[in-house]
Protein backbone atom coordinates (compact mmCIF):
# COMPACT_ATOMS: atom_id res chain seq x y z
CA UNK A 1 0.00 0.00 0.00
CA UNK A 2 2.88 2.68 1.06
CA UNK A 3 4.77 1.54 -2.41
CA UNK A 4 1.71 2.72 -4.22
CA UNK A 5 0.38 5.78 -2.35
CA UNK A 6 3.91 7.07 -3.08
CA UNK A 7 3.72 6.60 -6.63
CA UNK A 8 0.40 8.13 -6.62
CA UNK A 9 1.80 11.22 -4.63
CA UNK A 10 4.43 11.77 -7.86
CA UNK A 11 2.73 14.96 -9.19
CA UNK A 12 5.30 14.80 -12.32
CA UNK A 13 4.51 10.87 -12.92
CA UNK A 14 1.14 11.03 -12.59
CA UNK A 15 0.99 13.66 -15.46
CA UNK A 16 3.52 11.84 -17.51
CA UNK A 17 1.38 8.86 -17.52
CA UNK A 18 -2.19 10.41 -18.41
CA UNK A 19 -0.69 11.85 -21.13
CA UNK A 20 1.12 9.15 -22.57
CA UNK A 21 -2.25 6.71 -21.77
CA UNK A 22 -4.17 9.48 -23.74
CA UNK A 23 -1.37 9.34 -26.18
CA UNK A 24 -1.49 5.50 -26.70
CA UNK A 25 -4.87 5.64 -27.21
CA UNK A 26 -4.65 7.74 -30.08
CA UNK A 27 -2.00 5.88 -31.48
CA UNK A 28 -4.09 2.18 -31.74
CA UNK A 29 -5.91 4.24 -34.17
CA UNK A 30 -3.24 4.37 -36.06
CA UNK A 31 -2.55 0.57 -35.46
CA UNK A 32 -5.86 -0.03 -37.29
CA UNK A 33 -6.06 2.63 -39.83
CA UNK A 34 -2.66 2.19 -41.69
CA UNK A 35 -3.14 -1.58 -42.88
CA UNK A 36 -6.91 -0.81 -43.71
CA UNK A 37 -5.66 1.75 -45.90
CA UNK A 38 -3.45 -0.05 -47.88
CA UNK A 39 -5.24 -3.16 -47.45
CA UNK A 40 -8.52 -1.32 -49.04
CA UNK A 41 -6.04 0.71 -52.13
CA UNK A 42 -3.91 -2.24 -52.70
CA UNK A 43 -6.00 -5.45 -51.37
CA UNK A 44 -2.28 -7.12 -50.29
CA UNK A 45 -1.38 -8.33 -46.95
CA UNK A 46 2.43 -8.39 -48.30
CA UNK A 47 2.02 -4.58 -49.16
CA UNK A 48 0.64 -4.16 -45.91
CA UNK A 49 4.29 -6.55 -44.67
CA UNK A 50 6.50 -4.36 -46.58
CA UNK A 51 5.28 -0.83 -45.09
CA UNK A 52 5.56 -2.77 -41.68
CA UNK A 53 9.21 -3.78 -42.58
CA UNK A 54 10.08 -0.88 -43.81
CA UNK A 55 9.20 1.65 -40.93
CA UNK A 56 11.04 -0.73 -38.30
CA UNK A 57 13.93 -0.90 -40.53
CA UNK A 58 13.64 2.80 -40.06
CA UNK A 59 13.14 2.15 -36.65
CA UNK A 60 16.25 0.04 -36.46
CA UNK A 61 18.71 2.42 -38.19
CA UNK A 62 17.76 5.74 -35.32
CA UNK A 63 18.00 3.51 -33.22
CA UNK A 64 21.80 3.77 -33.43
CA UNK A 65 22.05 7.24 -32.94
CA UNK A 66 18.93 7.64 -30.51
CA UNK A 67 21.12 6.58 -27.10
CA UNK A 68 23.95 9.56 -27.98
CA UNK A 69 21.05 12.16 -28.83
CA UNK A 70 19.44 10.76 -25.62
CA UNK A 71 22.09 11.00 -23.35
CA UNK A 72 23.88 14.41 -24.89
CA UNK A 73 20.10 16.51 -24.88
CA UNK A 74 17.61 17.68 -22.48
CA UNK A 75 15.50 14.62 -22.68
CA UNK A 76 12.47 16.71 -21.68
CA UNK A 77 12.37 18.66 -24.79
CA UNK A 78 13.37 15.90 -26.90
CA UNK A 79 10.61 14.10 -25.87
CA UNK A 80 8.43 17.60 -26.54
CA UNK A 81 9.73 18.25 -30.31
CA UNK A 82 9.70 14.14 -31.18
CA UNK A 83 5.78 14.16 -30.53
CA UNK A 84 5.66 17.82 -32.37
CA UNK A 85 6.97 16.21 -35.37
CA UNK A 86 5.11 12.99 -35.55
CA UNK A 87 2.24 15.43 -35.05
CA UNK A 88 2.59 17.43 -37.96
CA UNK A 89 3.55 13.91 -39.96
CA UNK A 90 0.65 11.94 -39.37
CA UNK A 91 -1.66 15.40 -40.09
CA UNK A 92 0.01 15.23 -43.51
CA UNK A 93 -1.75 12.09 -44.61
CA UNK A 94 -5.87 12.27 -44.71
CA UNK A 95 -5.36 16.30 -45.98
CA UNK A 96 -3.40 14.12 -48.72
CA UNK A 97 -5.77 11.69 -48.69
CA UNK A 98 -9.07 13.51 -49.45
CA UNK A 99 -7.46 13.92 -53.01
CA UNK A 100 -7.11 10.33 -53.75
CA UNK A 101 -5.41 7.04 -52.49
CA UNK A 102 -1.57 7.89 -52.08
CA UNK A 103 -0.67 4.82 -50.86
CA UNK A 104 3.45 6.02 -51.70
CA UNK A 105 3.09 8.97 -48.86
CA UNK A 106 2.79 6.12 -46.42
CA UNK A 107 6.57 4.57 -47.53
CA UNK A 108 7.53 8.36 -46.79
CA UNK A 109 5.27 8.98 -43.31
CA UNK A 110 5.35 5.97 -41.71
CA UNK A 111 9.04 5.04 -41.56
CA UNK A 112 9.78 8.70 -41.00
CA UNK A 113 7.67 8.96 -38.35
CA UNK A 114 8.69 5.54 -36.93
CA UNK A 115 12.65 6.38 -36.85
CA UNK A 116 11.13 9.46 -34.64
CA UNK A 117 9.00 7.29 -32.33
CA UNK A 118 12.28 5.00 -31.76
CA UNK A 119 14.13 8.53 -30.23
CA UNK A 120 11.08 9.11 -28.57
CA UNK A 121 11.22 5.86 -26.75
CA UNK A 122 14.64 5.66 -25.80
CA UNK A 123 13.66 9.06 -24.05
CA UNK A 124 10.63 7.81 -22.89
CA UNK A 125 12.74 4.71 -20.77
CA UNK A 126 14.70 7.40 -19.56
CA UNK A 127 12.50 9.39 -18.20
CA UNK A 128 10.44 6.76 -16.23
CA UNK A 129 13.77 6.57 -14.51
CA UNK A 130 14.34 10.39 -14.23
CA UNK A 131 10.78 10.27 -12.43
CA UNK A 132 10.83 7.45 -10.07
CA UNK A 133 13.05 5.99 -7.30
CA UNK A 134 15.15 2.66 -8.51
CA UNK A 135 12.68 0.40 -6.01
CA UNK A 136 9.48 1.90 -7.79
CA UNK A 137 10.58 1.06 -11.63
CA UNK A 138 9.08 -2.03 -12.47
CA UNK A 139 5.53 -0.52 -10.70
CA UNK A 140 5.95 2.26 -12.91
CA UNK A 141 6.52 0.45 -15.96
CA UNK A 142 3.36 -1.90 -14.67
CA UNK A 143 1.25 1.03 -14.45
CA UNK A 144 2.37 3.00 -17.51
CA UNK A 145 1.65 -0.05 -19.43
CA UNK A 146 -1.46 -1.20 -17.62
CA UNK A 147 -3.24 1.89 -18.29
CA UNK A 148 -2.01 2.85 -21.76
CA UNK A 149 -3.37 -1.09 -22.58
CA UNK A 150 -6.48 0.44 -21.28
CA UNK A 151 -6.65 3.33 -23.45
CA UNK A 152 -6.06 0.43 -26.11
CA UNK A 153 -8.79 -1.43 -25.17
CA UNK A 154 -11.26 1.40 -26.19
CA UNK A 155 -8.78 3.07 -28.83
CA UNK A 156 -8.90 0.11 -31.18
CA UNK A 157 -13.15 -0.19 -30.44
CA UNK A 158 -13.38 3.50 -31.68
CA UNK A 159 -11.26 3.58 -34.12
CA UNK A 160 -12.88 0.84 -36.17
CA UNK A 161 -16.00 2.88 -35.64
CA UNK A 162 -14.65 5.87 -36.72
CA UNK A 163 -12.62 4.21 -39.81
CA UNK A 164 -16.09 2.08 -40.95
CA UNK A 165 -17.65 5.72 -40.57
CA UNK A 166 -15.62 8.42 -42.12
CA UNK A 167 -13.17 6.07 -43.48
CA UNK A 168 -9.08 5.01 -41.65
CA UNK A 169 -8.04 8.56 -42.63
CA UNK A 170 -10.31 9.98 -39.95
CA UNK A 171 -8.35 7.63 -37.32
CA UNK A 172 -4.70 8.71 -38.70
CA UNK A 173 -5.87 12.45 -37.85
CA UNK A 174 -7.16 11.96 -34.16
CA UNK A 175 -3.86 9.85 -33.94
CA UNK A 176 -2.12 12.68 -34.87
CA UNK A 177 -3.83 14.81 -32.25
CA UNK A 178 -3.09 12.32 -30.14
CA UNK A 179 0.61 13.39 -30.13
CA UNK A 180 0.13 17.16 -29.27
CA UNK A 181 -1.93 16.02 -25.98
CA UNK A 182 1.44 13.78 -25.31
CA UNK A 183 3.51 17.17 -25.89
CA UNK A 184 1.62 18.68 -23.57
CA UNK A 185 1.81 16.47 -20.85
CA UNK A 186 5.74 16.14 -21.45
CA UNK A 187 6.19 20.21 -21.10
CA UNK A 188 4.25 20.28 -17.56
CA UNK A 189 6.51 17.91 -15.77
CA UNK A 190 10.21 17.85 -14.83
CA UNK A 191 12.85 14.86 -15.19
CA UNK A 192 15.86 14.62 -12.97
CA UNK A 193 18.95 15.91 -14.07
CA UNK A 194 21.14 13.33 -15.63
CA UNK A 195 24.59 13.27 -14.74
CA UNK A 196 27.38 14.60 -16.95
CA UNK A 197 29.13 11.37 -19.15
CA UNK A 198 32.86 11.07 -18.39
CA UNK A 199 35.54 12.15 -20.31
CA UNK A 200 36.31 8.71 -21.05
CA UNK A 201 33.28 8.01 -22.77
CA UNK A 202 33.80 10.79 -24.88
CA UNK A 203 37.11 10.15 -26.54
CA UNK A 204 36.75 9.23 -30.15
CA UNK A 205 33.72 9.39 -32.64
CA UNK A 206 32.77 5.93 -31.96
CA UNK A 207 33.47 5.16 -28.15
CA UNK A 208 29.92 7.10 -27.51
CA UNK A 209 28.06 5.50 -30.26
CA UNK A 210 29.22 2.00 -28.92
CA UNK A 211 29.11 2.54 -24.83
CA UNK A 212 25.65 1.10 -25.00
CA UNK A 213 26.38 -2.30 -26.53
CA UNK A 214 29.83 -3.07 -24.80
CA UNK A 215 27.66 -2.66 -21.41
CA UNK A 216 25.22 -4.62 -22.87
CA UNK A 217 28.03 -7.86 -23.88
CA UNK A 218 29.72 -7.50 -20.97
CA UNK A 219 26.38 -8.49 -18.77
CA UNK A 220 25.55 -11.79 -19.26
CA UNK A 221 21.84 -11.56 -18.20
CA UNK A 222 21.69 -8.48 -20.64
CA UNK A 223 23.15 -9.97 -23.59
CA UNK A 224 21.62 -13.44 -23.55
CA UNK A 225 18.26 -11.21 -23.71
CA UNK A 226 19.27 -9.20 -26.67
CA UNK A 227 20.01 -12.36 -28.15
CA UNK A 228 17.21 -14.10 -27.53
CA UNK A 229 14.58 -11.13 -27.91
CA UNK A 230 15.78 -10.30 -31.55
CA UNK A 231 14.49 -13.70 -32.67
CA UNK A 232 11.35 -13.65 -31.06
CA UNK A 233 11.04 -9.80 -32.65
CA UNK A 234 11.41 -11.72 -35.90
CA UNK A 235 8.83 -14.05 -35.54
CA UNK A 236 6.86 -11.93 -34.75
CA UNK A 237 6.63 -8.26 -35.36
CA UNK A 238 4.24 -8.68 -38.37
CA UNK A 239 1.95 -10.83 -36.16
CA UNK A 240 -0.43 -7.78 -36.52
CA UNK A 241 -0.97 -7.95 -39.94
CA UNK A 242 -1.04 -11.02 -40.19
CA UNK A 243 -4.06 -11.06 -37.42
CA UNK A 244 -5.77 -8.25 -39.09
CA UNK A 245 -5.73 -10.66 -42.46
CA UNK A 246 -7.02 -13.05 -40.89
CA UNK A 247 -9.53 -11.17 -39.74
CA UNK A 248 -10.84 -9.82 -42.86
CA UNK A 249 -9.41 -12.73 -45.57
CA UNK A 250 -9.78 -15.86 -44.01
CA UNK A 251 -13.21 -15.31 -41.87
CA UNK A 252 -14.70 -12.04 -43.83
CA UNK A 253 -14.50 -9.87 -40.58
CA UNK A 254 -15.58 -6.38 -40.64
CA UNK A 255 -13.75 -3.52 -40.02
CA UNK A 256 -14.92 -3.31 -36.83
CA UNK A 257 -14.56 -6.66 -35.82
CA UNK A 258 -10.99 -6.29 -36.57
CA UNK A 259 -11.52 -3.62 -33.98
CA UNK A 260 -13.54 -5.78 -31.48
CA UNK A 261 -10.28 -8.31 -31.50
CA UNK A 262 -7.76 -5.44 -31.00
CA UNK A 263 -9.72 -4.52 -28.22
CA UNK A 264 -9.90 -7.09 -26.90
CA UNK A 265 -6.32 -8.32 -27.53
CA UNK A 266 -5.57 -4.86 -25.51
CA UNK A 267 -7.34 -6.36 -21.90
CA UNK A 268 -4.31 -9.28 -22.08
CA UNK A 269 -1.55 -6.37 -22.05
CA UNK A 270 -3.89 -4.76 -19.32
CA UNK A 271 -3.56 -7.76 -17.26
CA UNK A 272 0.17 -8.82 -17.84
CA UNK A 273 1.10 -5.53 -17.13
CA UNK A 274 -0.77 -5.43 -13.61
CA UNK A 275 0.38 -8.84 -12.96
CA UNK A 276 3.96 -8.55 -13.93
CA UNK A 277 5.06 -7.18 -10.44
CA UNK A 278 3.65 -9.87 -8.07
CA UNK A 279 4.18 -12.20 -10.84
CA UNK A 280 7.95 -11.49 -10.53
CA UNK A 281 8.00 -11.33 -7.07
CA UNK A 282 6.56 -14.55 -6.70
CA UNK A 283 8.49 -16.37 -9.58
CA UNK A 284 11.81 -14.55 -10.00
CA UNK A 285 12.95 -12.87 -13.02
CA UNK A 286 13.65 -16.06 -14.82
CA UNK A 287 10.57 -18.03 -14.21
CA UNK A 288 8.54 -14.79 -15.52
CA UNK A 289 10.19 -13.69 -18.57
CA UNK A 290 10.71 -17.71 -19.67
CA UNK A 291 7.39 -18.50 -19.32
CA UNK A 292 5.81 -15.92 -20.87
CA UNK A 293 7.43 -16.64 -23.99
CA UNK A 294 6.41 -20.56 -23.93
CA UNK A 295 2.71 -19.44 -23.68
CA UNK A 296 3.41 -16.65 -26.16
CA UNK A 297 4.34 -19.62 -28.69
CA UNK A 298 1.37 -21.37 -27.96
CA UNK A 299 -0.82 -18.13 -28.33
CA UNK A 300 0.30 -17.55 -31.85
CA UNK A 301 -0.66 -21.31 -32.43
CA UNK A 302 -3.82 -20.93 -31.62
CA UNK A 303 -4.33 -18.02 -33.30
CA UNK A 304 -3.41 -19.87 -36.30
CA UNK A 305 -5.73 -22.04 -35.51
CA UNK A 306 -8.72 -20.08 -34.71
CA UNK A 307 -12.01 -20.25 -37.11
CA UNK A 308 -14.02 -17.59 -35.18
CA UNK A 309 -13.53 -13.92 -34.03
CA UNK A 310 -13.80 -15.39 -29.94
CA UNK A 311 -10.99 -17.87 -30.37
CA UNK A 312 -8.78 -15.13 -32.37
CA UNK A 313 -9.52 -12.74 -29.82
CA UNK A 314 -9.01 -14.66 -26.99
CA UNK A 315 -5.64 -16.25 -27.92
CA UNK A 316 -4.45 -12.39 -28.93
CA UNK A 317 -5.29 -11.62 -25.40
CA UNK A 318 -3.32 -13.98 -24.11
CA UNK A 319 -0.33 -13.63 -26.59
CA UNK A 320 -0.08 -9.75 -25.74
CA UNK A 321 -0.60 -10.64 -21.84
CA UNK A 322 2.87 -12.98 -22.14
CA UNK A 323 4.45 -10.33 -24.42
CA UNK A 324 3.51 -7.42 -21.46
CA UNK A 325 5.50 -9.16 -18.62
CA UNK A 326 8.26 -10.44 -20.59
CA UNK A 327 8.67 -6.92 -22.05
CA UNK A 328 8.49 -4.97 -18.67
CA UNK A 329 10.67 -7.39 -16.69
CA UNK A 330 13.55 -6.82 -19.34
CA UNK A 331 12.74 -3.53 -19.18
CA UNK A 332 12.42 -3.00 -15.89
CA UNK A 333 16.37 -4.91 -15.37
CA UNK A 334 18.04 -2.90 -18.17
CA UNK A 335 16.95 0.33 -15.84
CA UNK A 336 17.84 -1.07 -12.85
CA UNK A 337 21.54 -2.13 -13.84
CA UNK A 338 22.25 0.76 -15.91
CA UNK A 339 23.96 3.94 -15.04
CA UNK A 340 21.83 6.74 -15.54
CA UNK A 341 23.81 8.41 -18.07
CA UNK A 342 24.59 5.21 -19.97
CA UNK A 343 20.86 4.64 -20.18
CA UNK A 344 20.00 6.12 -23.31
CA UNK A 345 22.99 4.42 -25.14
CA UNK A 346 22.38 1.20 -23.72
CA UNK A 347 18.19 1.33 -24.41
CA UNK A 348 19.57 2.57 -28.05
CA UNK A 349 21.86 -0.94 -28.39
CA UNK A 350 19.22 -3.44 -27.41
CA UNK A 351 16.62 -1.93 -29.83
CA UNK A 352 18.90 -1.33 -32.35
CA UNK A 353 19.89 -5.37 -32.00
CA UNK A 354 16.52 -6.25 -30.75
CA UNK A 355 15.08 -5.24 -34.05
CA UNK A 356 17.48 -5.59 -36.53
CA UNK A 357 15.91 -8.97 -37.78
CA UNK A 358 12.28 -7.46 -37.57
CA UNK A 359 11.60 -5.77 -40.83
CA UNK A 360 12.47 -9.16 -42.63
CA UNK A 361 10.88 -11.58 -40.38
CA UNK A 362 7.65 -9.38 -40.77
CA UNK A 363 8.61 -9.34 -44.82
CA UNK A 364 8.46 -13.07 -44.09
CA UNK A 365 5.64 -14.02 -42.16
CA UNK A 366 3.30 -11.62 -44.17
CA UNK A 367 4.38 -13.15 -47.43
CA UNK A 368 4.15 -16.85 -46.00
CA UNK A 369 0.60 -16.12 -44.61
CA UNK A 370 -0.69 -15.31 -48.23
CA UNK A 371 1.67 -18.06 -50.02
CA UNK A 372 0.76 -20.39 -47.57
CA UNK A 373 -1.56 -19.74 -45.30
CA UNK A 374 -2.03 -18.08 -41.70
CA UNK A 375 -2.66 -21.21 -40.29
CA UNK A 376 0.81 -22.42 -41.75
CA UNK A 377 3.06 -19.62 -40.11
CA UNK A 378 1.31 -19.47 -36.77
CA UNK A 379 2.62 -22.97 -36.13
CA UNK A 380 6.12 -22.28 -36.94
CA UNK A 381 6.24 -18.76 -35.55
CA UNK A 382 4.66 -20.60 -31.92
CA UNK A 383 6.99 -23.82 -32.18
CA UNK A 384 10.34 -21.30 -32.66
CA UNK A 385 9.57 -19.00 -29.81
CA UNK A 386 9.01 -22.31 -27.71
CA UNK A 387 12.51 -23.41 -28.43
CA UNK A 388 13.90 -19.43 -27.64
CA UNK A 389 11.84 -20.36 -23.94
CA UNK A 390 14.14 -23.37 -24.05
CA UNK A 391 17.52 -22.28 -24.87
CA UNK A 392 16.62 -19.10 -22.02
CA UNK A 393 16.79 -22.41 -19.87
CA UNK A 394 20.68 -22.94 -20.53
CA UNK A 395 21.35 -19.41 -20.10
CA UNK A 396 22.08 -16.58 -16.97
CA UNK A 397 18.38 -15.64 -17.88
CA UNK A 398 17.01 -18.31 -15.48
CA UNK A 399 18.01 -16.57 -12.48
CA UNK A 400 15.75 -15.52 -10.02
CA UNK A 401 16.72 -12.05 -9.03
CA UNK A 402 19.69 -11.18 -11.37
CA UNK A 403 20.08 -7.64 -10.52
CA UNK A 404 20.73 -8.93 -6.93
CA UNK A 405 23.02 -11.77 -7.40
CA UNK A 406 25.45 -9.94 -9.42
CA UNK A 407 25.12 -12.23 -12.16
CA UNK A 408 24.49 -8.79 -14.08
CA UNK A 409 27.85 -7.83 -13.34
Amino acid sequence: MAKGSQLWRNRDFSVFWASQTLSVAGDSFALIAVPLLVLHATGSVAQMGLLTGLASAASVGAAVFAGVLVDRLDRRRLLIWCDLARMALYGIVPVAWAFGPKVWLLYVVLPVSEAIGMLFQVAYVTAVRGLVDADRITEANGRLGATAAAAGIGGPLLAGVVAGWFGPTAAIAINAASFGVSALGVLLIRLRRQPAPSSEEERGPWRPLLAGARFLWRQPVLRALTVLLSFFIFLTLGLTDVLIYHLKHDLGQSDGAVGVVLAVGALGTVAGSLLVGAVRRRLGFGASWIGAIAVAGLAIVGLGLSTGVPVAAATAAAYLACVSVAGICSMSLRQQVTPDHLLGRVTSAFWTIHYSLGPAGAAVLTWGAQRHGVAVVCLLAGAACLLIALAAFFTPIRQQNPELSGATG
